[in-house]
């Protein structure tokens, strides 16, 4: 068993648990260090690979969030429960949209839309999207700290909450009990933009809650746990397509895709923990300069360096 090979493995985990999570877009840095660390597989294995590795980072979220998405827990009853079987109602449905959209289009997205300029573009774009909207809602924070009865532009911000150690998070909707079906339904529409790569899923679904008047912890929790079943979803479509259209493996690729997943789960532990964190004292800014930074890089690398180096 080649131990560059494990290293390879756990350095993508590394950057799959951190970058499935942090709205920059795990395809954009995949795609990046797939020019610079190449695993020694087979092409159908590595696109098999690049997707079920994130089995060990939704495993992550339910471990992190169990009692809360656990609707047999004894320790709740007959209401909490209730309301946990009315929050899986809520994920289901919100990952109708991507599921109804994506499955037909998955590969023809993937043959015409997976390349390096796609990619820089959407990175971009959502990167001035996220400084646009957090510029937007520290004004109605401003118009509500000043004029605490107004009401800001934007039905959705209508009665929002805010406190004085939020760090400025602000939102009508600052918990999962307040928000509903409809603005679940809403927050899933946004995630079929995920299809196009370099969106970022994490990213598409916090953009929409921000937008639909939630606060960024709302926004980032519920972006995790509509994770769960797209993520094992399509873990397993690949897997399935993986087998029928021949694939196998033996003990060596086992084992790459068994370290990529451990290390991308225990790095998932650690980003999500930090996330939740982060959101609480700052805003997605910093995440828009950075996708709007490395854009630049892939544009720059790929249309650029590659041509004149002859990579």
């Amino acid at each position: 068993m080649d131990i560059i090979e494990l290293l390879k493995s756990a350095f993508l985990g590394l950057v799959e648990g951190i970058t499935e999570w942090l709205p920059i877009s795990s395809t954009g840095h995949m795609i990046l260090v797939d020019e610079f660390i190449k695993l020694n597989v087979s092409k159908t294995f590595l696109n098999m690979f690049l997707v079920v590795i994130q089995l060990g980072a939704i495993l992550a979220v339910c471990v992190l969030f169990f009692h809360e998405l656990n609707p047999f827990s004894p320790s709740k009853g007959k209401e909490g429960r209730r309301d946990t079987w009315k929050l899986w109602g809520k994920i289901v449905l919100g990952c109708i949209p991507a599921a109804v959209v994506g499955l037909p289009l998955n590969d023809w997205m993937e043959d015409h839309f997976y390349n390096a300029p796609v990619v820089a573009i959407a990175l971009i774009v959502y990167g001035i999207a996220f400084i646009v909207i957090e510029t937007r809602r520290a004004r109605m924070r401003e118009t509500v700290d000043v004029l605490p009865g107004a009401r800001p532009a934007g039905a959705h911000f209508a009665t929002p909450s805010v406190s004085e150690d939020d760090g400025g998070d602000f939102g009508s909707i600052a918990t999962l009990d307040d928000l509903s079906w409809k603005t679940a339904l809403g927050i899933g529409l946004f995630q079929v933009l995920s299809l196009v790569p370099g969106t970022s899923r994490s990213g598409s679904t916090i953009i929409g809650g921000l937008l639909l008047g939630c606060t960024r912890a709302v926004a980032s929790k519920f972006t995790f746990f509509l994770a769960i079943p797209v993520m094992f979803g399509a873990s397993a479509l690949k897997l399935v397509k993986f087998f029928i259209k021949g694939g196998t493996f033996g003990a060596s690729e086992a084992a790459i895709l068994g370290v990529g997943c451990v290390v991308a789960f225990v790095v998932s532990l650690a980003a999500i923990k930090w996330l939740m964190g982060f959101v609480k004292r700052h805003d997605f800014k910093a995440f828009g300069v950075y996708r709007i930074v490395l854009g630049v890089v892939v544009l720059a690398y790929f249309l650029v360096a590659v041509p004149v180096l002859g990579l």
